[in-house]
């Protein structure tokens, strides 16, 4: 039997609500502490250049408020890297990051950007940090994160959860086979983006796969049935993949 997959609760959103008046509600220090009472194996927050969700401040409450590992993701940027040190967080994901975006809206050029990567990487990894490169499901992009040393990834999951019919079963395959890849390579893969109750059990069910990174669906969800509730139905659905 597969080992249990890790669910990693992106909270940026319910930041993003909160900034949208300037206060202090909705929480996110509070979402994490949700999260980790329902059984969520860790907390990802995406610390912006623009701090349109996230700010600086939020993570040292939330590694206060619980025990979960905190997925910090981050632009290689000597900026975000400085406060990835200064913070040490369990994991740092290194993200692409445009200001007109509205998210991240596709993996990371780890080949194109080796040069620029590569002291970034070593520096996290040198300070205890587990790095994350998120990338497009590839063999070019797997090598350029075997080459950088980078212990882990995380596939981006937008394509796939864009596509339909034969398009997706194509999707799906292409990243099994690099899950599959990554492992027999002793990188630890990843998945998320676009992840939703409708399209994440084939994906959970990939069993090399030791993690998802899910959010912005799940804290739509929360409007309508609370986050326990739409945590615990995600739990419930993965495990069942599995």
């Amino acid at each position: 039997m597969a080992e249990r997959l890790r669910l990693g609760v992106n909270i940026d959103h319910v930041a993003t609500i909160r900034n949208a008046r300037g206060g202090d509600h909705p929480d996110p220090v509070r979402a994490a502490e949700i999260v980790a009472a329902v059984g969520g194996n860790g907390i990802t927050a995406h610390l912006r250049e623009d701090r349109r969700h996230i700010r600086d401040e939020d993570l040292v409450r939330i590694q206060a408020a619980t025990e979960l590992p905190l997925n910090l993701e981050m632009a290689a940027t000597e900026e975000m890297l400085e406060i990835a040190l200064r913070h040490r967080p369990h994991a740092a994901c290194i993200v692409p990051e445009k200001r007109e975006e509205r998210t991240t809206e596709g993996g990371l050029d780890a080949a194109g950007l080796h040069n620029q990567l590569a002291p970034v990487v070593a520096r996290l990894l040198d300070a205890g940090i587990r790095v994350s490169l998120f990338i497009e499901a590839s063999e070019r992009q797997l090598d350029a994160a075997l080459r950088l040393g980078a212990p882990v990834v995380e596939f981006h999951t937008g394509e796939y959860a864009h596509a339909t019919g034969e398009d997706r079963a194509r999707e799906l395959r292409r990243i099994a086979d690099m899950a599959a890849l990554a492992a027999k390579n002793g990188i630890e893969p990843h998945a998320g983006h676009g992840l939703t109750y409708d399209n994440v059990q084939p994906i959970a069910a990939i069993p090399q796969l030791a993690e998802l990174n899910i959010g912005h669906y799940l804290v739509g969800e929360a409007v309508f049935v609370g986050l326990e509730g739409a945590v615990r139905t995600m739990r419930d659905l993965m495990d069942e993949a599995r």
